[in-house]
């Protein structure tokens, strides 16, 4: 299954912890962040679990695919 998050205008930790409770009920979960320090900590968590991630950067926006 697949999850669908619109964190852009939240600031850390909150994009980081609602990414982690998805992954918790999906098998991917793509998000949609704003801010680049959100991209990076969700990079590193994602990493870090092992998973396997993916982003792509357009317009000051950032869209990451994290799937298990």
């Amino acid at each position: 299954m697949k999850k669908t998050l619109d964190l852009r205008g939240l600031s850390c930790p909150i994009p980081l912890l609602k990414t982690r409770d998805a992954l918790a009920q999906a098998d991917m979960v793509e998000v949609l962040v704003d801010e680049l320090p959100p991209k990076e900590n969700i990079l590193k968590f994602a990493k870090s679990q092992n998973y396997k991630v993916e982003w792509t950067e357009s317009g000051g926006e950032y869209r990451i695919t994290v799937s298990k």
